[in-house]
C-alpha cells in the first residue's frame, strides 16, 4: 500500500467528516438552504474522492504505474478545486468562484479515466 496516497486519503476523509459536522451543527440557520446544499455537495464529493485516494493507495500496493499515480493526484486536485470552491462559494457568497468548480470536476474525471485505462 502506498503511504503517500493512504495518508492523503485519510486526511481528506478526516476533513470531509469535520466539514460535514461543521455544516450540520455550525452553519445550520446561518446559510440559506441553497448555500447549505452547495456546501453539502462539496462534502459529499470530498468524501467520495478521499475514499478514491485510499483506493489508489491500495491499487499501488499491487501494481504501480503513472496512470494510477496520475489518478491519485487528479483526485486530490479535484477535491481542492471542486469541493474547495463549493465551500468558499457557500461561505462567502462570491458567485465567481463557481467558475473554478468545473475545473475540479474535470480533475475528478481525469482521475477516473486514468484508473480505467490502467485497468486495460
Amino acid at each position: 500500500m502506498d503511504r503517500t496516497f493512504l495518508l492523503l486519503g485519510a486526511v481528506a476523509a478526516f476533513l470531509a467528516v469535520t466539514l460535514g459536522a461543521f455544516a450540520a451543527h455550525g452553519l445550520r440557520g446561518r446559510l440559506s438552504p441553497e448555500m447549505m446544499a452547495v456546501f453539502q455537495t462539496g462534502v459529499q464529493y470530498h468524501m467520495y474522492h478521499a475514499l478514491a485516494l485510499i483506493l489508489v493507495a491500495a491499487i499501488l500496493g499491487r501494481m504501480d504505474g503513472w496512470l494510477i499515480r496520475t489518478a491519485g493526484w487528479s483526485f486530490l486536485t479535484g477535491i481542492v478545486l471542486f469541493s474547495g470552491s463549493l465551500y468558499w462559494l457557500a461561505l462567502s457568497g462570491v458567485a465567481i468562484l463557481g467558475a473554478v468548480t468545473p475545473l475540479g470536476g474535470v480533475a475528478f474525471l481525469i482521475g477516473w479515466a486514468c484508473l480505467a485505462f490502467a485497468a486495460i
